[in-house]
Order: structure tokens, then sequence, then C-alpha cells
């Protein structure tokens, strides 16, 4: 590229930071107005923004942050549809009046794909690094094949503050390790909201990336032909060479951090800021470029006429109705009931943990968008309970991989691996270590379908070995189905048989939506006393059974002084167990999926007995179970002969490594058998 930028590049270029600017003007005159839903603009950052959104192409994926209204100018979109998210409106088209302004999402012929943006800080790293991942995968395993100099770039956009989060060093670790092909900008205005850099950071944006090994480019971010060359050359860079890039673009901040926070409230360098304002900058520019003052003078009338008019259009669009709340919280699904065999003549029983090998290595057979990743679930080991064993070897290391211990990156990279075609099937390792992930699990993959209004689903299977097992201690045993239960958006799987957990796999894997699926360990082998029966005859290939349908574990037909007990995973065999000493007495119901739950079979089980227990492995109190008590309490009230029992492990903050005192934590059929005494005596 010449020292020199065309001048129609210009002309589009100042052109847009006159509207950029004018929005920004129009916001705060009317501010009685555009400040009832909290928003930012990108005045001071604008040469930057547009010297990206200029370059962007319909083969490119973005994720600007809510300072980027003006790379949203700068890949196509109007003033009018960014002003119809400022203002909440119906036909908002990135989110359907859902979530703040400049939170795009976008997917639209002709322009680049923006999957859902969370207002979370810094969260955007991990999804859009998955995106690089999954482009990467797709061109390893020659799913795309995209001509020269077309190659996909991912941009994924920053604030400095936000750079200190650790989630965005997830996301620099993997796309160094990988070599991904993706563009960190980072926009230092110095600012946190009230906190200045020398209060949140020890180094820069340059030398912290410089430490994952990214490659760093640091420019004046006001210099807008400067910002453009760079861009240009770091664009071309990653199509070429296919590994990341990252850009530290210093700019002032010249505008409030958010309508709700304003500058003269905290600002002590307002008049340093504004001597680097970029818009008297690339006025000059256009100046000494032999643009004429007339003709400078029509675009910011042209650019100030269209942005004031798109304002009053946007003020009397119309606004969401009470109806519009209920949509998007799932993509429909087509796996609506039980299909397949799932026990075939002439088959030996298998052990769970081999039967959810088999779907997997099934769906990896039939669709070579499926792959697998995870803490140890490479070929070394192929898993820790051996549940991926043989994979890497049967599929390669580009389809079933090791990654880091990034909990976090595994779930959350999912949402950008689904956004370009893949189907991730990611674990793990323990339940105990999913905390770190449920950040990008809530913020991330939960929501995208919803706060994109549909546009961008997560299809994902997230497995997770869960329970208590041989004395595995207080981190290695937990139960978590309380707190994923609390996150709407996903579902959950808790089977207890081989059947169940391969034909929940299958449907998991065709349907739109996020999946955890919860795998008890003492089940996976059949090695605890009492649990012979999750050992299963492999279900047919096509086997597969729709999330929300119980299952009859023990069915009772006598109604005479009768109970039922309701439950899942280890819980079934605690109840079959105790059955025994209750012959004709017990009805049993596994649930097998948590959400969406089989209410219409647990009603009308509990209906039918009159006495009913809830039992889990969890703490009971405050518990998915004691929840799930309660709404069968309301449901079933005027048939209950007794109220609604439940019972779980003893509520202790964790369960201790002593075998005596993991015993004693849990439940068992003993104790059931107790409980069952007690509640048909009542």
């Amino acid at each position: 590229m010449s020292n020199k930028l065309s001048k129609d590049i210009l002309k589009k270029a100042y052109e847009l930071m006159c509207t950029a600017r004018s929005m920004s003007d129009v916001y705060e005159e009317n501010s009685e107005v555009t400040s009832k839903y909290v928003h930012a603009t990108s005045k001071g950052h604008e040469a930057i923004q547009l010297a990206i959104g200029l370059q962007l192409t319909e083969n490119d994926w973005a994720a600007p942050y809510y300072r980027d209204d003006s790379m949203l100018l700068g890949i196509g979109m109007s003033p009018y549809e960014l002003m119809l998210q400022l203002l909440s409106k119906k036909e908002d088209p990135f989110s359907g009046g859902r979530t703040y302004y400049s939170h795009p999402s976008l997917r639209r012929d002709k322009f680049p794909k923006i999957p859902h943006q969370s207002s979370a800080t810094g969260m955007q790293a991990i999804p859009t690094t998955g995106i690089a991942m999954g482009i990467q995968y797709q061109e390893k395993e020659g799913l795309i094949k995209p001509k020269k100099g077309k190659e996909s770039v991912v941009v994924c956009s920053f604030g400095d503050a936000a750079i200190t989060e650790g989630e965005v060093a997830e996301a620099f670790q993997m796309a160094a390790l990988k070599k991904l092909p993706i563009l960190y900008i980072v926009q230092d205005n110095e600012w946190d909201i009230s906190a200045h850099a020398s209060e949140m950071r020890a180094v820069d944006a340059t030398h912290y990336a410089k430490g994952f090994g990214l490659k760093t480019y640091t420019i004046d971010g006001t210099d807008f032909i400067n910002s453009y060359k760079t861009i240009n050359k770091a664009l071309k860079e990653i199509r070429n060479k296919r590994s990341p890039i990252l850009i530290h673009a210093k700019v002032p901040l010249l505008n409030h951090h958010t309508s709700g926070v304003r500058m003269e409230w905290y600002r002590d360098d307002l008049e340093e800021a504004n001597n680097r304002d970029p818009f008297p900058k690339l006025k000059n520019i256009l100046l000494q470029n032999k643009f004429t003052k007339e003709e400078i003078i029509n675009i910011e009338k042209s650019a100030r006429q269209t942005v004031y008019s798109d304002y009053e259009r946007a003020i009397k669009a119309e606004d969401p109705t009470p109806e519009d709340l209920f949509t998007h919280d799932f993509a429909p699904t087509k796996i609506l009931k039980e299909e397949g065999e799932r026990s075939p003549k002439d088959k030996e029983p298998t052990v769970m943990v081999d039967s959810a090998l088999f779907a997997i290595k099934e769906l990896m057979s039939e669709h070579p968008e499926c792959l697998l990743y995870g803490q140890d679930v490479g070929k070394r080991l192929g898993g820790v309970f051996r549940e991926a064993a043989t994979l890497a070897d049967t599929f390669g290391d580009n389809r079933v991989f090791n990654t880091p211990i990034q909990e976090a990156f595994i779930i959350g990279s999912t949402v950008g691996m689904s956004a370009v075609g893949l189907k991730p099937i990611v674990e793990v390792q323990f339940a105990d270590y999913i905390w770190p992930g449920l950040n990008q699990l809530f913020t991330e993959v939960s929501r995208s379908n919803y706060l994109s209004n549909g546009k961008w689903p997560v299809s994902c299977i997230i497995r997770v070995p869960i329970g208590a097992y041989g004395s595995g201690g207080p981190y290695h045993s937990s139960s978590v189905e309380s707190v994923l239960s609390q996150i709407n958006g996903i579902k959950i799987a808790y089977p207890s048989t081989g059947a169940d957990l391969k034909g929940l796999i299958k449907s998991a894997y065709y349907d739109p939506n996020p999946v955890v699926i919860l795998e008890h360990k003492g089940l996976y082998w059949s090695k605890i006393k009492g649990t012979s029966k999750a050992k299963t005859i492999e279900p047919s290939k096509d086997y597969i059974i729709p999330f929300g349908k119980g299952r009859v574990v023990l069915e009772n037909k006598n109604t005479d002084d009768t109970m039922c007990i309701i439950t899942y995973g280890m819980g079934v065999y605690w109840a079959l167990n105790a059955a025994k000493n209750h012959k004709e007495k017990i009805e049993i119901i596994d649930i097998r999926t948590i959400f969406p739950l089989d209410e219409e079979l647990v009603f009308n089980t509990v209906n039918k007995h009159g006495k009913c227990l809830v039992l889990t492995e969890e703490p009971y109190n405050n518990s998915f179970a004691q929840a799930l008590s309660a709404r069968i309490q309301k449901h079933c009230f005027e048939n209950l002969d007794a109220p609604v029992f439940g019972m779980g492990s003893e509520n202790m903050p964790a369960i201790p490594l002593n075998s005596t005192l993991e015993h004693t934590m849990l439940p068992n059929a003993e104790k059931v058998s107790d409980m069952i005494k007690e509640i048909l005596a009542y």
C-alpha cells in the first residue's frame, strides 16, 4: 500500500466520522430521552474503529465492544439501525430491544458476521477466539476451502481495562498456542470507569500480549491513515500466515464513560484528551489531499442531517410488545419423541461409560463437523475415566484434543465453534471444576440465542462427570445441578443408565441449543454395590430420547397405601435397593432431564399415589430437589395424603475425603428405606 490513501477512502472515513460525532451530539442534546437506557459512544475512538470497519469483508467475523458504534458504521450499519438499539425498539436489528446500545449481533448477507456480544467486560475474548479456532478446524479438515487472499479473519475489540480480566488471558493463551487467525484490537484510553491506568495495570497491552507470544503493533489510534495502513497490514498477514496479532491503539476518551457515568465527575485530563481529538486531524488530512472547504462543509452538513432525521424516525419506531418477551429462549428442536431400538436382541449389557463412548464415536463417524476437546481427553489418556478412550486414535488429534486447564475457555469457546457451524462436544473433567466456567456458561452460552433475537443459538454438548465416588473428597465429589438449573437457556440431562446416556447424547447432538450432560462417575462401571442396572444393552445407532421425558424405573399399579420416589442419577439405585424392603409399595420415576422436566409424568405419578419422596445426592436445603418438592406440593396438593418429603446429602459445605465421613454425609438405600417407612406411616 502506498503512503497515501485514496480520496474515496478518506471521504468515506470523514463522512462516517462526522456521522459518529453527530450521533454523539444528538444523544447528548436529547439526554432526557436517550439516557433512559445506558449507552456509550466512540467519541475520540473513531479513527481506529473506522480503520477496522471499512476493511472487514463478508468473509470476516467481528466482536465489537460497547463503545464501537463507529466500527458498526464502518461495516455498513445505518445510524437509524443503531438508534433502534439505543432506544430499545422492536426492530432493533441486533436484539429486538433486549440489550444495550452497541451490543451487536448480526447475521446478514454481505456483512461481517457478529455473534452475540454480552456486556460482561472482556468476556467476548473467549467466544471470539473460539470462532478463530473453529475456522482453523474447518480449514484443516477441508470443510471450507477459502480462496487465496479471501481467508476469514476474526476481529476482537476491547478497551484497555478489559484485558485485565483473567478470561482474556485464557483467550490470548489459546490464540498463541494454536496460532489462530484472529486480530485483537485494544483501544487504550487509559481509563476504566474512574480508575486510571496507573491504578489497574503494571504494563500496557503491548507488553502484556508479548508475554503470551502474540505479535503486536502499537499505534496512535487517532491517526486514521496510520491506523488504516496498520490494520490493512495485519489483516493481510493473518489471512496469509493464519496466526494472531494484537494492535494496541492509543486513543483519548472524549465522551462520558457511559451516559450514566459522566466524565466531569472524575476526569482531570480533559484538556489533554481534547488535544488528541481524531476529528480535526482527519479534517486536516482532507484539506491536505485537496478537498475544498466547501466539500468538507457539505459532508458535515449531510451527515448531521442524516443523523437528526434518523433520530426522529427512531423515536417514532414501535416498541416491543409484552408478547415479545417470550420468544427465542430456545431454538426449536426436531427431537420430540423416542425413536430407535433401546435394547437390541442378542447383545450383552455394556457399562455406562462405554455407552457414551459409542454414542460419540457414531456421531463423529457420521458428522465431520463434530469434535471433542477438554482436559486430558486426548490420545495419551482418553479422559481420566477413559470416557474418550480410542477417540483420538480413531479421528486424529485435530478432532480430539487436550486443552489447557481453562474451564472458561472450554465452555465459552463453544459459542464461537457453534457460530461457524461446528458441533463441539467438550468436557469439564469434574463437576467441581465447572465453577471457573460458569461466567461463560451464563453470560455467553445460555443467553446467545435470546439476546441475539434467535440469530445465534449455541449448539454444543458439555459433558460433566459428577457425583461422589470412591472417596473423591471435597474436590472430586460435588453435585452442581442446582446451580446449573438456575441458568435459563440451557438444557440439562442427568441419566442413570447407559441406554439413557447414549440416547440423550444423540438427542443433545441434534438439538440446536446448549446441553449439559451430567454423568455420574459411580455409575460409569457399575462397581458400586447395587448399581448393576446402570449396565444396559447398547441401544441401536439411531436410538434417541427427547429431553423432558422421564422414565418409570419401577412401576406400581397398586395405589393402596403406596408412595412414589422422584429421583435421578445415583438416587435411582438408592431408591431401587430401598424398595426391596417395601414390596408393592413403591413407584420410582427417573426424571432423566433436569431441564426440561417431565412435569406431566411427575405430577401424574404423585397424584396416583398421594405420597412422595424427592431424592437427590445434593445437600437438600435450597436445592433443585427442594424446589421440585415445592412444585409438586403446589400442583398435587389436593391429592396429597402427606407433605412432600425430600432427602439429600447432609447440609455440609463439602464431601469429606474420609470414607466414614463420606458415607455419613451421603444418602444410601438404608437411609431411604427408613424414610419410606416414615412416609408410609404418615
